[in-house]
């Protein structure tokens, strides 16, 4: 027991240095813009990182700023975090030279080991020697590296600039979501992360290493998983087990299909254990599956904006009869239930609407609209279907268009902020540039914003999935 709370301590301890290093080195730093190893230096200085920064190229000198060391010998003893930017084939012997020199967390960029041929493989081999000798822990190889915004700090060699801050921490077996999903999300989406990871190759940190970090992490609220293989079944069941329990964990394997197996093999040389046996172990595991993408950015936003629902039951405001018995039926084929609501609700919503449209759930708000005005209409519904106890979560169609008018939005920020734990989404149809605009309004007051009208529901599905998932641990 003691030799495991050891072990534990250690591991604690290393995943610091990743995560809030103090200190950290660039093995093969480059004054040539556009060089993964002057782009990680840039990213590191943009990102406003406080700690220490040594780099080393054998030309020496001084780049952006920082003092250029010729070799690792040079440096100080007991540096928090490497990043090694240099070819692969040089990567065995400074793995070993940083482990003596004190250097106990490694960030390995270089690809070329066991995703490329037989050779690579051999490399690999190599490395995983070194590794084991430097009693460092290592990050990669095949990365991009990792990015943690509450310490200020990445190692990606992707172009990144300012990253904004938010709970949602990323798992992934690729190293796009420190690099080009990353920006996607900084670009086009108005929510921010805590950390994100590549795996790589994996030849040490692997999911279960990370899962296990960011459940205990207090800056990670929600954990979102890539994975083309996992690394030990038995312990990923383990370890999701203890972590699902607490926080909502989400992953999307990839590599299902044949070809799809046969892509992650070129990918990061991943071979997938039996398929039956993973699948079985993330059934096992309170881990919610995703089967999109665009999923990994959908969820993640209503997460890091609103809290998780309490269970399944939605209502949406329509402007469109259509709207209303479509999405309906999609509830239903999401095991969505759309319920009654209580006799006062629906008193309520009759009160600004025209006789002949008997209100119910879900709301027809057209005609109310016309009576009342959008910020009437919408307002008084939306407030009474959350105020209802049938009601779970709450979907507002948005009718955006010049001609029938552009209301003032700040209002359903408002009414969301009363219910805390029921998620209010919104979605539009109408006219885009309109659309648009919305989003760009209403996403940084906290409620998230959908372009497709099917989306929230298929968030909100998922996110049911989850609750019921941690609910049975």
């Amino acid at each position: 027991m003691r030799l495991q709370l050891e072990t534990l301590l250690n591991m604690v301890d290393v995943f610091d240095k990743f995560f809030s290093p103090k200190s950290i080195c660039v093995i093969g730093a480059s004054s040539t813009t556009g060089k993964p190893g002057n782009v990680v230096v840039k990213n590191i200085k943009d990102l406003g990182f406080s700690g220490n920064v040594y780099l080393v190229n054998p030309r020496g000198g001084d780049i952006e700023g920082y003092k250029v060391y010729k070799s690792v010998d040079e440096l100080p003893a007991n540096i928090d975090q490497a990043v090694i930017t240099l070819p692969a084939s040089l990567a065995p012997e400074t793995v070993k030279s940083l482990g003596k020199k004190g250097v106990k967390a490694i960030v390995l960029a270089a690809s070329g080991f066991s995703e490329v041929d037989q050779v690579g493989e051999a490399l690999q081999d190599e490395l995983i020697e070194a590794i084991k000798e430097s009693g460092a822990r290592v990050l990669g190889p095949n990365t991009t590296g990792h990015v943690s915004v509450p310490s200020a700090y990445t190692s990606s060699f992707f172009p990144l600039g300012k990253i904004p801050r938010g709970s949602v921490s990323y798992i992934t077996q690729t190293g796009n979501f420190c690099g080009i999903s990353l920006r996607h999300i900084m670009s086009a989406e108005n929510f921010g992360i805590a950390r994100s990871c590549g795996l790589g190759n994996k030849v040490d940190i692997d999911e279960c290493d990370l899962l296990e970090f960011f459940g205990r992490d207090r800056d990670t609220k929600s954990i979102f998983l890539y994975l083309e293989s996992i690394k030990n079944p038995k312990r990923f069941l383990r370890v999701a087990r203890r972590v699902s329990a607490q926080k909502p964990v989400f992953l999307l394997k990839g590599g299902a299909s044949d070809a799809g197996a046969a892509a992650a093999v070129a990918h990061t040389g991943s071979l997938a254990a039996d398929g039956r046996v993973v699948d079985g172990a993330i059934d096992q595991s309170g881990v919610t599956r995703l089967h999109k993408y665009s999923q990994l950015f959908h969820l993640a936003k209503a997460l890091d904006k609103q809290s998780l629902p309490r269970g399944n039951r939605v209502s949406f405001l329509s402007p469109s009869g259509a709207f209303t018995v479509c999405l309906t039926d999609i509830c239903r084929s999401l095991d969505m239930e759309v319920p009654t609501l209580e006799e006062k609700t629906r008193k309520r919503l009759q009160k600004y609407a025209p006789p002949f449209i008997r209100m119910r759930n879900p709301v027809d708000i057209f005609g109310s609209v016309g009576l009342v005005g959008y910020e009437k209409a919408y307002g008084d519904a939306l407030d009474a279907v959350l105020a209802d106890r049938n009601i779970d979560a709450t979907v507002v169609i948005m009718m955006l268009t010049s001609e029938t008018g552009i209301p003032e939005l700040k209002f359903l920020a408002e009414i969301s902020k009363k219910y805390p734990t029921k998620p209010v989404y919104v979605t539009f149809m109408g006219e885009h540039k309109h659309n648009v605009a919305a989003k760009e309004y209403l996403e940084p007051k906290g409620i998230p914003c959908y372009m497709q009208v099917e989306e929230p529901f298929e968030v909100l599905s998922i996110l049911a999935k989850c609750r019921t998932n941690m609910r049975g641990r």
